[in-house]
């Protein structure tokens, strides 16, 4: 049996200078460079023109980044960044939402699908998919920061993150939402190669709304509270905010299944 692990990795891979490279900035590019081949075989696979791909990758960046930034800023801290505006765009300082990140992608989908006319649910279907995977890179990254982690636990898994000074092992949930998110990802990539699902669109959409939100609502139980003013809430607020994607998540599915399967792009 494991006895604890003792966690002191560097989120540092290696610097020259002031400049330094970073785990989390490796794994968060990971993830956009695979959904992009992932999106790629999608294009390819149904007779969509590649060269849109590019333009497709900057929105989400952009979406994303901004996103995941702004529900920070809003969502956790807002007093701090309202009195200190300038640290809105230190970004490298840390501080990304991923619930935040959800509401830049979906508006970012919203401006490219205005422009090129492409379904909505049929590109949702799809980012779906990569957004999963990606979930896992970003949560492996909380990792090697040694942050987002949880309560104390007793179990031989537990993690003693040294670099953050604790000296009693907690839940790595980290792991724990980036096996849960990778397992999904199997599952919807599965779904597409198989023909399940995709037929109905939106369906993949839905399902993946409630499988991610409603794993993340439940890790929540056993995860830190991110900041301070979180243990006066009844629930974390991860879990509010995980709450309205769930409820999305549930009515997309039955809105979808009252109707006649659409095989038309």
């Amino acid at each position: 049996m494991l006895q604890y692990i003792h966690w002191n990795v560097s989120p540092e891979i290696f610097n020259i200078g002031p400049l330094a490279i970073r785990w989390y900035g490796l794994l968060f590019a990971t993830a956009f460079i695979t959904g992009y081949y992932i999106f790629k075989y999608f294009f390819k696979k149904e007779g969509y023109q590649v060269e849109l791909l590019d333009q497709l990758t900057v929105y989400v960046a952009l979406g994303i980044i901004v996103g995941a930034r702004l529900g920070h800023v809003l969502f956790y801290d807002p007093s701090y960044y309202f009195a200190n505006p300038l640290k809105i765009i230190a970004v490298w300082e840390g501080g990304l939402a991923s619930h935040g990140a959800a509401i830049g992608l979906l508006i970012s989908l919203y401006l490219w699908v205005r422009k090129h006319k492409t379904n909505i649910l049929w590109l949702l279907d799809r980012i779906a998919v990569v957004v999963a995977l990606g979930g896992m890179f970003v949560r492996l990254g909380n990792l090697m920061n040694s942050e987002i982690y949880g309560i104390q636990t007793s179990l031989p898994w537990g993690f003693i993150f040294v670099r953050e000074g604790e000296t009693v092992p907690k839940h790595p949930t980290q792991i724990y939402e980036a096996l849960s998110y990778f397992m999904i990802f199997l599952l919807l990539f599965t779904a597409y190669r198989k023909n399940w699902w995709f037929e109905s669109k939106g369906l993949v959409f839905g399902i993946f709304l409630i499988l991610l939100f409603g794993a993340r609502f439940m890790i929540e139980f056993i995860k830190n509270p991110q900041e301070e003013f979180e243990t006066s809430l009844p629930l974390l607020m991860g879990q509010i905010l995980s709450l309205p994607f769930i409820i999305a998540g549930i009515i997309i599915v039955i809105w979808v299944l009252s109707k006649k399967p659409s095989s038309k792009k």
